[in-house]
């Protein structure tokens, strides 16, 4: 008996019609899942855009500009030559490095350093050693497993940079990683900051609104010391902050723990993983059961 649905070249024709809709939806939910998003968020300082619990959007340089999220209008006040905690949660693991960069305008931020290919696309890329401005730190949190806390280090501002509005920009790059769209093999995030000198007013950390103009006020870190890694070139970057109480600067905490992804896509780990992909996937199992249930109706 022929299926009154499925029988003949129109029923065969509806049925492609209804194989390539389950296909595509399925196909939408795997590319929505978490496998294909983002990797870290930016806690400190303030970003200059709203993140999702993935850190979205951070993909199109310079500064996660892909849209997606919201302007926060948070500018940090700090001081000429001030230490700064830059602190980054890694939210999916892959192996790689950060670098860190200021400069007055986005326009003249550093542009992301050449990769070379290795197993994957994102093979390797070379490492300022010591680091030229506006690069103020690079080959930073450099891991092969995943973090299992937030990680912080303290970077030196420059001491001839003043501003009312300056771009902090933080980016990783992930080696063994195939080509994200935008954003290769690079994710980016970014806090507006003002650089300013005279003392703060209450000798407290301080953060403006852009509405409100710069606020004033010092960032953590004003306790003094050498940051961790910086250079000590005329050009600003590294050296010692000059504040009371001495010392060394924190530098990264652990960074210990195992890889939770293959070099095949970004693995995702605790509740962060998404549905998407399952919903894909069931996607295909009900067209499955309709094929079954035609050549059952077929043979009787």
């Amino acid at each position: 008996m022929t299926h009154p649905r499925f029988g003949g070249a129109r029923g065969r024709n509806r049925l492609g019609r209804v194989f390539a809709g389950v296909f595509a939806m399925g196909a939408i939910g795997l590319l929505a899942s978490p496998l294909a998003q983002a990797h870290f968020i930016l806690e400190t300082p303030a970003s200059w855009m709203s993140q999702d619990s993935l850190g979205l959007p951070e993909k199109l340089g310079p500064c996660g500009d892909e849209d997606g999220g919201t302007p926060t209008g948070t500018i940090t006040g700090l001081h000429p030559g001030e230490t700064v905690t830059v602190t980054i949660d890694e939210v999916i693991f892959h192996p790689g490095h950060y670098r860190i960069s200021v400069a007055s305008d986005r326009s003249l931020l550093p542009p992301e350093p050449l990769v070379e290919a290795g197993a994957t696309p994102c093979g390797s890329v070379p490492i300022e050693n010591p680091p030229v401005f506006p690069v103020l730190m690079d080959g930073v949190f450099e891991h092969t497993t995943a973090f299992t806390a937030p990680q912080s280090v303290q970077v030196t501002l420059p001491s001839n940079l003043t501003c009312t509005k300056c771009t902090l920009q933080v980016i990783e790059f992930m080696s063994d990683h195939p080509l994200n769209i935008p954003g290769g093999c690079f994710y980016h995030h970014c806090a507006d900051i003002s650089i300013q000198a005279g003392a703060d007013p209450d000798g407290s950390a301080g953060a403006g609104n852009d509405d409100a103009g710069a606020g004033g006020g010092s960032s953590s870190g004003s306790g003094g010391g050498s940051s961790s890694g910086g250079s000590s070139s005329g050009s600003g970057q590294g050296g010692s902050s000059g504040g009371p109480g001495g010392g060394a600067d924190a530098s990264t905490t652990s960074n210990s723990g195992a890889p939770s992804s293959s070099s095949g896509g970004c693995g995702v780990s605790g509740p962060a993983s998404g549905t998407g992909a399952v919903g894909g996937l069931a996607a295909l199992f009900m067209l499955a059961s309709m094929i079954r249930r035609k050549r059952r109706s077929r043979s009787s």
